[in-house]
């Protein structure tokens, strides 16, 4: 019997599991980070890995839970946008509002944010990938529910050991560097 015994083992013990799987969503965080051209290391394709079929779909809740959290966190920044200040640190102004009621507001209303971010850093165990999901990644996905990745499976399989491969990458217009196509209706004759 199985026991809640959920997930695939992946022919590694619990904690190399994990390790795998934060260092799959880690680098498909890091695949929409900036970089030069030519650079060594850098992706391909934006917001795109390949891996296997088994470790795309394990890894597939941990990169959800993760964009989910960091929304979370940027509509509690927002709120409490309203209670912060401009003027700069340690200026006279910055110590009014410091000491002032704003502040206390401000950082109460700023917990959420800061907790959603100190979570998504337990989850990845990134620091760079969670300030890349939480500028680039979350505020693509706002205004949808859900279901911010897909898994296309590769018709080719892996060299090595013919493992069957896939893409897990972000869905959105934001996809693979530039829009996506648009959609061209099929040409065949509707039944009346």
């Amino acid at each position: 019997m199985r026991h809640r015994r959920k997930g695939r083992v992946l022919g590694r013990s619990p904690s190399h599991q994990r390790a795998l799987l934060r260092n799959l969503a880690s680098a498909l965080m890091l695949t929409e980070r900036e970089v030069e051209a030519g650079e060594l290391g850098a992706a391909k394709v934006r917001g795109r890995i390949v891996t296997t079929v088994a470790k795309a779909k394990e890894v597939r809740p941990l990169v959800e839970r993760c964009v989910t959290v960091a929304k979370h966190g940027l509509v509690a920044a927002q709120h409490a946008g309203q209670f912060g200040t401009t003027a700069d640190r340690d200026s006279a102004a910055w110590k009014q509002w410091r000491a002032g009621d704003q502040w206390n507001q401000w950082a109460r209303a700023m917990a959420p944010a800061v907790k959603a971010r100190r979570r998504v850093i337990q989850l990845l165990g990134d620091k760079h990938a969670a300030r890349i999901l939480f500028e680039k990644i979350a505020p693509r996905f706002t205004d949808r529910p859900g279901g911010y990745t897909r898994i296309l499976k590769l018709a080719t399989p892996r060299l090595g050991d013919a493992g069957p491969r896939a893409i897990l990458e972000f869905v959105g217009p934001e996809v693979a560097g530039g829009a996506q196509k648009p959609r061209v209706e099929s040409a065949r004759p509707v039944a009346t």
